[in-house]
């Protein structure tokens, strides 16, 4: 494990409980440092603790590494024979089962070629960890059809506190079709029980005209997805184009907007939306003008963080930081940049020991720790 150890100032720190609506008030000035915890790992796209406390982490290009105390223990390449690991696509999320010490059964998701046409689409399965890899894998849904597009797979995974399971597709590049359709796959947020079967209470169950796992829809491309400690609520954040990332707080059977309404503009600086504001389309809670590009989130629970707990951690594809986003109940309050420097931030966990982990491109995982 590396030892290098870069210190970055948090301009303000702020105390706030998330079920609490008081205005926090400023306290003294802090430090954190990022501290290497594991070092070759190229993409680190998901994270994700075992209740044996090994870590599992992917890598985009398709390998599936086991780590425990900083050090890869073991690796498997060639995890999935249908990898599509072109452009964004890949090897991308990893959740564990709630009763993962009883059923042992793991979920991931991946740019999958099965299934109808050419090119990709995101895939999820589950399957049980064994000394040679992955066994028992099932399929429980792959979006349709396949396309040559490399962009916008999502893919959050993230189960409600009922056990059902989130998760998230984006718009495959194709906004002018999948995000408003209910009967095409994409642009959208899904929900299914853990064995792939779709929970009755769905927003579209029984709906002949809609896909009954689809939970939420008018997304663009959502690559950070948790649910609140407190509320039980999914949030989950998405990329606009040039300017219009989102945050918001996912409700069943929901529009979001994407691209009818939008804050944001082509990347040639052309208009696209037809407005910001539209009757029965939701408004984010949180928007980014300029857009950093966000990926991964986690909220803030432990007693390492004083001044984050009870916040909301983003990471930065664009700008290489950290954003710490101070909740007063469902609204933002103010952002902070913390971790500067930090790289390309792809993924960040808290993890069982109450440590904040954080996924960097090209370089591996680095843990935050206070000083």
């Amino acid at each position: 494990m590396l030892k290098k150890t870069y210190f970055y100032p948090l301009a303000f720190a702020l105390l706030f409980c998330l079920s609490c609506a008081a205005t926090p008030t400023p306290k003294a000035q802090n430090e954190y440092t990022f501290t290497s915890y594991v070092s070759g790992i190229e993409v680190p796209w998901g994270m994700e603790w075992l209740s044996s406390g090994e870590l599992l982490v992917t890598d985009r290009s398709g390998i599936l590494y086991v780590v425990q105390d900083g050090e890869i223990v073991a690796e498997f390449t060639e995890v999935f024979g249908d990898l599509f690991p072109e452009r964004q696509g890949g090897f991308l999320d990893v959740q564990a089962h709630p009763n993962h010490s009883k059923n042992g059964w793991v979920y991931f998701s991946y740019s999958s070629t099965s299934g109808e046409g050419e090119g990709a689409n995101t895939k999820i399965i589950r399957a049980k960890l064994g000394g040679s890899g992955l066994e028992e894998v099932e399929t429980l849904y792959k979006a349709t059809p396949n396309s040559r597009r490399g962009v916008h797979y999502g893919s959050r995974l993230e189960f409600g506190t009922d056990g059902t399971l989130y998760f998230t597709i984006g718009d495959r590049g194709n906004r002018d079709v999948n995000p408003q359709s209910l009967s095409i796959d994409g642009g959208k947020v899904y929900r299914i029980n853990d064995d792939g079967s779709i929970p009755q209470d769905n927003p579209f169950f029984g709906n002949t005209d809609a896909i009954e796992a689809v939970y939420s829809y008018g997304h663009r491309n959502q690559q950070g997805m948790e649910r609140h400690p407190v509320t039980g609520q999914m949030w989950a954040h998405e990329h606009g184009p040039r300017g219009g990332d989102e945050l918001n707080i996912i409700e069943p059977g929901k529009n979001y907007g994407w691209p009818v309404i939008s804050y944001g503009i082509n990347y040639n600086g052309t208009p696209f939306a037809e407005d910001t504001v539209r009757e029965g389309m939701q408004q984010p809670i949180h928007y980014w003008v300029p857009s950093i590009a966000p990926s991964g989130m986690t909220f803030v629970t432990s007693d390492r963080y004083p001044d984050w707990k009870g916040h909301l951690l983003v990471g930065s594809l664009k700008f290489g930081l950290v954003e710490l986003l101070q909740l007063n109940g469902n609204s933002i309050i103010s952002r902070t940049e913390v971790l500067q420097g930090i790289g390309r931030v792809r993924s960040i966990k808290q993890g069982p020991d109450g440590y904040i982990y954080v996924g960097v491109t090209g370089q591996g995982i680095f843990r935050v720790e206070g000083v």
